[in-house]
């Protein structure tokens, strides 16, 4: 995977909606193992080419997917895209789910409180985006496709406030 696409990428609202639709989350899954076109996208999720490139092109257009190739085979022009990142980040709920107040059938949550040196920090993001992202394509093929919807978010917080930082710095100059 490209060092682009290891780390979460920052959305906007507009972007965050896109992501709201199962059938485009299960497109991004598949485009991060290989650039496939709108066809071989359907074939995998078991969709029609119609409706998997009506959403390929929302995803293109809002910047979450890449044009990354195109082929002239016999009069038809194939184009392959490939996803712009497994994970993403956003200041706005991606998932309005996520939200405590909604009454979801089902939720469960992990919690921990961890102490870790800056490199920890970094190594168990990727670990955690790695996890995700397994997930993710496996969940896009289609064997899922009558599968109860879940969604995920993981965050990991610093106890210390940003105030602290800020008064440090102060007190330096």
């Amino acid at each position: 995977m490209t060092e682009k696409r290891k780390k979460p990428l920052p959305i906007s609202v507009e972007q965050s909606k896109l992501l709201g639709n199962t059938l485009r989350v299960k497109i991004i899954g598949v485009l991060l193992e290989k650039p496939k076109t709108a066809k071989q996208v359907a074939t995998q999720i078991g969709e029609t080419p119609g409706n998997v490139h009506y959403h390929i092109q929302k995803l293109h257009k809002g910047k979450l997917i890449d044009l990354v190739e195109e082929k002239r085979v016999g009069g038809v022009i194939e184009k392959y895209y490939e996803a712009n990142a497994s994970s993403f980040e956003s200041n706005e709920p991606v998932y309005p789910e996520l939200s405590p107040n909604f009454p979801a059938s089902f939720k469960s949550s992990i919690n921990a409180a961890l102490q870790l040196k800056e490199n920890d920090k970094e190594q168990l993001l990727e670990e955690v985006s790695e996890l995700l992202k397994k997930w993710v394509i496996k969940s896009s093929s289609a064997d899922y496709i009558d599968q109860e919807e879940f969604v995920i978010d993981f965050t990991l917080v610093s106890r210390k406030e940003k105030t602290e930082d800020i008064k440090k710095n102060n007190i330096k100059k």
